[in-house]
This record gives structure tokens, C-alpha cells and sequence, in this order.
């Protein structure tokens, strides 16, 4: 790729961007979010028309005018938010557009299923591929994912984000499947924020920064201090900014709550000032107790108490009454309506404070928006930019908007810092500390156990639905959290 240009309205996306690709290299893509990375895989892979410059694979100039062409010419994306669709089968959506026929026009499923459960299988998953996506697990739907792309026998590959829902022994299996790609002369481009993984599988590493191309290195003559700096053009030498202060009054102190068969006799307290982490393996039970909190799911049995009182939170909407926030793990699907620019989005939860007789003041919701774009720094050409163009940090802080603006004193944040750079989430950690110095007490969940032991005052561990183990942030230690995770009592 030599001298990629692309804009969107306000935007400069891509300013003559130079990226180059060998056969059998998985090579890193790296820069903050809004740097560009994403906007030129989808470039390569057909979503988004280039501006500027040109292709070329094999030596040859091409025009990737569309998804279909690019899929003709070997090209295959896995993307960090999931392109399938629920209803289907996960057999369907590895074989969608291109599904093995008996004769023209009747698709064979057996044999689709039969090819599906080898691909899912050589993966390291077992699951039945005719269930409907719907029905699966975050980690069981990028896996359809991966399987979905090298079902066309894809000569490069782009992996957007591809570990960021999946366990370890996932990972495992998707670095093994890479490496056998290699072999095989595969060309991979892989997009991730976990710098520690990428000089496990990567072979070189080209860093965009402000649309820009900043440089290329061999991943084993790098470090990750040069890659942040490359990236942020600062130093961080600060990665988990934790600044803790004197802890108030008890805010909100959950006892006995069950919801069978996902949530046993979960008890724990939090209070102002403090940031309580939430850890555990994939499937331990942490979105399903904060869903739970959040009125969102209904619980079994048990109790709530909000500033020493019993409440009654049967829906979000109840929760949000009583002071509570909720940033959900999903935040394109559950915490943003995309489609809605960045000042319906902030006002979503507070349009109460912003009404009148029934009437919303546009001049106070867009004095709002405002206010958190210049607050938070949000990357946008203004209040009426929709959120969908936004990179996902900035998504991010947009969600993180609406409950500023609510002023809740209870928030609850699950996986706050999924899929964002180093630099964005720095800043996340430290509105995380203007939030709680100036009282609001925070559960944060997290599936990276340096952000839980950075950032956390005390430690939650759940294991199967239940707390296996808790630390102060004083006698945390990664073999401690990992050992209640995995099921030793402490």
C-alpha cells in the first residue's frame, strides 16, 4: 500500500500512508485509536474506498472496489466488533455467500456443518456448529469469526483485535493456528492494544500515529517502551496512574445474591473513594453480577443497599434512580445507539435534567455535549458527528459522558479499557480518579490482571458464579487473583 489517502467528513483518516506485507510474516499494526489502522484494513479489505494512492499484490496494481473483490484476491478480516448475524447458525455464518451446494441453488448442509465443526475444531473449540450465534458466548462467536475467514482459504489475513474476548487457553489455540499459517505462507496483519502479546506472535511492527506513518521495526529489535513512545510521542512511564485518597461512607453493599445457575451467594460492599476490581476467567460470572446490580437481569434472591438503605432495583431505569451507572462490556451494541450523533448519545440517560414540561432543551443538551467533548478531549468534528465514526476510544468517552453528567455515585465499569490504546486509556484511569476523589465509588471488571492489580483499592476474584477470593491492593499478587480464579479458595 503506497501513499493511502482517505477522509471522512472533518476527518483526515489516512495521509499518505506507505504499509508493505510478506508472505508467511504476521506483521503488527500499532497506533492509538484514531491513528488510522483500522481505516486502512478496511481499505485493503474493501469496506472503505481509498482517496488516494494505490495497491498492490504480487507486484500487480489492483482496485479493491468491494468486500467480494478483495475475498477473490485472497483478502480476509476478522473485525474487533463481530459481523455476524444472530439468527443464523454458526455453521451459516462461517459458510455466508459462500455455501457448499448439492447442485446450483441447494446448499449441502451436512457438509457445511461437517467443514464448520473441523474449522471450530482445529481452533480448539467444541461446540456444535449448527447452534444459532445468538446463543453463544462472546469468546465462541470471535472463534466463528476466525473459522469464517479461513474458510476461503485466505492468502492475507487481518486479525482486528482477536484475542480481546478470548481466554487463555483460546489464545493459545488462535497463536497455534497463526503459526500454522505461517508455515503455509500466509500473510497476517494483526491489529491489538495488548503489547505483550504482540512480541509472542509478531514478526514486525509498523506504528501509525495522527493518520500518519511513523516507522516499521522488527518486533525482536523493539521494546515496548519505544512502541509507546512511537505511538503516544510521550513517554508513559506511568501505566496504571492510581492516585488514592481517604475512603468515605459505605455506598452500596450487596448481600446474599443468588441468580441460578450463573450467581451463588455473592456478598461484598463498596464504598466512596474506591475502586473495587472484579476478576475471574471468562464465564465466572463478573457481567452477570453486574447486570444484575444494574436491574438489567432479575435476581433470585438476595439483597441491595444503597447508602446503608434496602432498595428495590428491578430495571436499569430504577438503578439509574438511585444513583447507579453502568458501562457495558459492549459498548457499540448496549452502551451507544451509533447511528445517533455524540449529543443525543451524552443526554440519553438525563434527559429528565434536560426537559421541561416533556420538552427537551436543545440548547441545554447541546451546551452538554460541549462541555464533555472539551472535559473529556473527545476526538470529533462537533456535537453532531454520530458516534459511529468515532475511533473506539472516543466511543468510550462518550458513554463515559452520559454517566458524568448523570453524577452518579455508583459506577459500574466492565471492561472499561477494552480494545482502546495505551494513551486513551491512561486518560480513562485518570477520569477514574477524578470520579472517585470526588466520592463516587467504581466496580471495574476486567479481563487484564495488570489493569485489576494498577488500578484497584481491593480485589473481588469470582470463580463459577461465586467469590473465590478477595485482596487489598496491598497483598494482590497475579499468582494470588489467578489461583481464586481458577478455583483455590483464599
Amino acid at each position: 500500500m503506497r501513499g493511502i489517502r482517505k477522509s471522512f467528513p472533518g476527518v483526515l483518516a489516512l495521509d499518505n500512508v506507505n504499509f508493505a506485507l510478506y508472505p508467511g510474516e504476521v506483521h503488527i499494526l500499532l497506533g492509538e485509536n484514531g491513528a488510522g489502522k483500522s481505516t486502512l484494513v478496511k481499505i485493503l479489505s474493501g469496506a472503505y474506498q481509498k482517496d488516494g494512492g494505490e495497491i498492490l499484490i504480487h507486484g500487480q496494481a489492483v482496485e479493491i472496489n468491494n468486500p467480494r473483490v478483495a475475498q477473490e484476491l485472497g483478502i480476509s478480516i476478522i473485525y474487533q466488533e463481530f459481523n455476524l448475524i444472530p439468527h443464523l447458525s454458526a455453521a451459516e455464518n462461517i459458510f455466508l455467500g459462500n455455501e457448499p451446494e448439492i447442485f446450483s441453488g441447494i446448499v449441502d448442509r451436512s457438509q457445511m456443518s461437517r467443514e464448520a465443526g473441523r474449522l471450530l475444531r482445529e481452533l480448539g473449540v467444541q461446540f456444535d456448529p449448527r447452534t444459532r450465534v445468538r446463543s453463544l458466548g462472546i469468546a465462541q462467536q470471535q472463534m466463528v469469526e476466525v473459522a469464517k475467514a479461513l474458510s476461503v482459504d485466505a492468502r492475507i489475513l487481518i486479525m482486528d483485535e482477536p484475542t480481546s474476548a478470548l481466554t487463555e487457553s483460546e489464545i493459545r489455540a488462535l497463536f497455534s493456528t497463526i503459526q500454522q499459517l505461517k508455515e503455509k505462507g500466509v500473510a497476517v496483519i494483526y491489529i491489538s492494544h495488548r503489547l505483550e502479546e504482540l512480541f509472542e506472535v509478531g514478526d514486525r511492527v509498523t506504528v501509525l500515529r495522527d493518520a500518519k506513518y511513523i516507522a516499521t521495526h522488527s518486533i525482536r529489535e523493539t521494546s515496548t517502551a519505544e512502541l509507546i513512545r512511537l505511538m503516544a510521542n510521550r513517554d508513559l512511564k506511568e501505566h496504571f496512574p492510581r492516585e488514592k485518597g481517604e475512603l468515605g461512607e459505605e455506598v452500596l453493599r450487596v448481600e446474599g445474591l443468588n441468580r441460578a445457575p450463573l450467581l451463588k451467594d455473592i456478598s461484598f460492599s463498596l464504598r466512596q473513594g474506591e475502586i473495587v476490581g472484579i476478576a475471574g476467567l471468562l464465564g465466572a460470572g463478573r457481567t452477570e453480577l453486574a447486570r444484575a446490580i444494574f436491574g438489567a437481569d432479575p435476581i433470585d434472591s438476595g439483597r441491595v443497599l444503597v447508602k446503608g438503605q434496602p432498595v428495590r432495583i428491578n430495571s436499569p431505569v430504577s438503578a439509574i434512580r438511585q444513583g447507579i451507572g453502568f458501562l457495558t462490556e459492549d459498548r457499540k451494541g448496549q452502551g451507544l445507539i451509533l447511528v445517533l450523533p455524540v449529543k443525543d448519545n451524552i443526554a440519553l440517560p438525563n434527559t429528565d435534567k434536560l426537559s421541561r414540561l416533556g420538552v427537551i432543551d436543545s440548547a441545554a443538551k447541546e451546551k452538554l455535549a460541549q462541555r464533555f467533548i472539551h472535559d473529556l478531549s473527545i476526538k470529533t468534528p462537533g456535537v453532531e458527528q454520530k458516534v459511529m465514526y468515532l475511533s473506539g476510544g472516543n466511543q468510550q468517552k462518550v458513554v463515559l459522558s452520559k454517566w458524568l453528567a448523570r453524577e452518579a455515585d455508583i459506577l459500574i465499569f466492565d471492561e472499561p479499557t477494552r480494545g482502546i490504546d495505551v494513551g486513551a486509556k491512561v486518560e480513562i484511569y485518570q477520569l477514574m480518579n477524578q470520579l472517585t476523589a470526588r466520592g463516587a465509588g467504581i466496580i471495574m471488571i476486567s479481563s487484564e490482571l495488570p489493569e485489576i492489580l494498577g488500578m484497584s483499592d481491593r480485589i473481588l476474584v469470582m470463580h463459577r458464579g461465586r467469590i473465590s477470593g478477595e485482596f487489598s491492593a496491598e497483598e494482590a499478587t497475579e499468582e494470588k487473583v489467578l489461583g481464586a480464579a481458577l478455583g483455590q479458595r483464599v
